[in-house]
């Protein structure tokens, strides 16, 4: 089973993070917002033009990319429970300084120097383009480098969709749930570590990273509106 992670205390966090927090919140609903007026959502702007939404295939194709902050994402469907989920990225370019796969990565063909990626975070999806979730996967789901958790968490303000292809209300929200969600994000990331490295002690035969039984390694529910309000709780406390 993936480990959930327990709700952030908020109240601990610097006030100028909550503030972006806050303003992260305004931008998610401003986007929806503009969408719902042209009974439109996020998720439906990275499939339209697409032909049949066909299950594993990555939407829209050849991926969404941003060549200044080298952050990527896609739209896919296979899990249940859920109409689809985002996977985010952040390129080896776009990354701060200092930020080094896993030793282990050297010995491994996996993707290197300028092609290195990580994975960020996922977030799932309904059937009405609404966030209700939050995971983190195994290396072999999404095919990224392996960066532990503390390059990872460090990566997350670098994440930024700056452009308008496929659809700039869909860039900017997901853009602004990244900061959003943060706290819950960099639990998600340390808890994936976690995961892994018990998973390796109890199975030291297998290789964890291509382990076909360990999918998932984090999750937790989202709620926008909800977050938005300890949010607000926070910075009035």
């Amino acid at each position: 089973m993936p480990r959930d992670i327990p709700d952030p205390d908020l109240t601990a966090l610097p006030r100028a993070e909550l503030q972006a927090m806050q303003a992260a919140g305004a931008e998610v609903r401003e986007c929806v917002r503009v969408l719902r007026k042209a009974k439109l959502n996020v998720v439906g702007e990275v499939l339209k033009g697409q032909g049949q939404f066909v299950k594993l295939t990555h939407y829209p194709k050849g991926d969404v990319y941003d060549r200044d902050t080298h952050s990527q994402y896609y739209y896919h469907a296979h899990r249940q429970g859920e109409h689809g989920h985002f996977h985010l990225f952040l390129r080896a370019k776009g990354m701060p300084a200092g930020c080094a796969p896993i030793p282990e990565a050297a010995m491994r063909d996996w993707p290197s120097g300028d092609k290195a990626l990580s994975h960020l975070v996922a977030i799932s999806m309904d059937k009405f383009g609404t966030p209700t979730g939050l995971f983190t996967t195994n290396r072999w789901v999404t095919a990224d480098t392996w960066y532990p958790a503390s390059d990872v968490i460090r990566m997350l303000p670098h994440f930024a969709i700056d452009h308008a292809a496929p659809s700039w209300p869909t860039n900017r929200w997901l853009t602004a749930m990244v900061v959003l969600f943060r706290p819950q994000i960099a639990a998600l990331v340390q808890a994936r570590d976690e995961a892994l490295a018990a998973r390796r002690a109890a199975h030291p035969d297998r290789d964890v990273f291509e382990d076909r039984d360990f999918e998932v390694l984090s999750e937790t529910a989202i709620d926008v509106d909800a977050q938005i309000k300890a949010v607000d709780r926070a910075l009035a406390g």
